[in-house]
């Protein structure tokens, strides 16, 4: 099965679905693995991954067409960005930091660079810097979504509109072939999911968190840590102590302090789904059923030629 747009032949894959890049989640590679081998992008989540694991994990996916999603600001990013250069990574998708600072070395080593951005001033400032393309973000979207809420469906057009001819791939709300049907339309060559494989059997996260996410409704997952980095996430007993803090207006530096003590780390990898930070978008409420990653991108892709094929012509 190919389905063929302006992200697919930038990429080298056959269908325009990116698995995003989830710290922990895909910070292994049996996820991008099943996804890159299924016709879609997997995307290897380096974040929090020590140079040996990483390496391992490169070892693991050569052959592959695949991504390193890199955050900029993250300790020891430069070290990363000289292993992925060294093992010449298909693409990298870098996050949270300027594309000046890895583009020409990345360009040079033959690797294909897409760049995170939530705002179309973002999106013509890593456009002119010369990237190969950009993910779009809108508030729809777990992790880090931008600050300032403005959806999917209008961050992706007044970005569209900004860099016409920049391949874009649109990411938060997706979880079906309808909404990557949704994304193409918007003027993106292929949507991003996230929340949706987290919720797979490669997914590399404990299966209390897994089953958050299948029990949340599409209201669930909302954003916390008003000025602090905010992170959309289902409720519990975190969420709740920061909603209160920020309603009593308590000052910056307690905030800050308390959203600290709370990691992804505690829910995605040690199951505490009360007290961690359970990382989500609100397409969990969508999301009732486990199941291979690989299955699930061909799932989608046979949804959306169904839901195109349905559409009024």
């Amino acid at each position: 099965m190919k389905i063929s747009t302006d992200v697919t032949r930038l990429l080298g894959i056959d269908l325009p679905i990116v698995q995003a890049g989830m710290s922990w989640a895909s910070s292994a590679p049996a996820l991008p693995l099943a996804v890159s081998r299924a016709g879609g992008l997997g995307v290897l989540a380096a974040g929090p991954m020590r140079p040996d694991a990483l390496s391992e994990a490169l070892d693991v996916l050569a052959g592959q067409r695949f991504a390193v999603n890199l955050p900029l600001y993250r300790k020891g990013a430069e070290d990363t960005m000289d292993l992925l250069l060294e093992r010449r990574v298909p693409v990298l998708i870098a996050s949270q930091g300027g594309p000046k600072r890895y583009l020409a070395r990345f360009r040079e080593a033959g690797t294909i660079c897409l760049h995170v951005v939530a705002s179309p001033g973002h999106a013509r400032k890593a456009a002119d810097a010369g990237v190969d393309g950009l993910v779009v973000v809108g508030a729809e979207a777990g992790g880090h979504p931008p600050p300032d809420q403005v959806s999917t469906l209008v961050m992706l057009r007044a970005v569209s509109c900004a860099v016409p001819g920049v391949p874009l791939i649109a990411s938060g709300g997706f979880a079906d072939g309808a909404g990557l049907a949704a994304a193409l339309s918007l003027g993106a060559g292929a949507a991003q999911f996230g929340t949706r494989f987290l919720a797979t059997h490669e997914g590399n996260v404990h299966p209390a968190y897994k089953q958050a996410v299948l029990d949340a409704s599409v209201s669930d997952a909302r954003p916390v840590g008003r000025d602090l980095g905010v992170i959309r996430a289902l409720p519990n007993a975190f969420t709740a102590e920061m909603e209160k803090l920020e309603r009593d207006g308590v000052a910056e530096e307690v905030r800050r302090e308390r959203f600290a003590e709370s990691t992804l780390k505690m829910a995605a990898h040690e199951g505490d789904v009360a007290n961690g930070k359970v990382e989500a978008g609100q397409s969990a409420g969508l999301i009732d059923s486990l199941e291979p990653a690989g299955d699930l991108v061909r799932r989608i892709a046979e949804e959306y030629l169904a839901v195109v094929a349905g559409l009024p012509r």
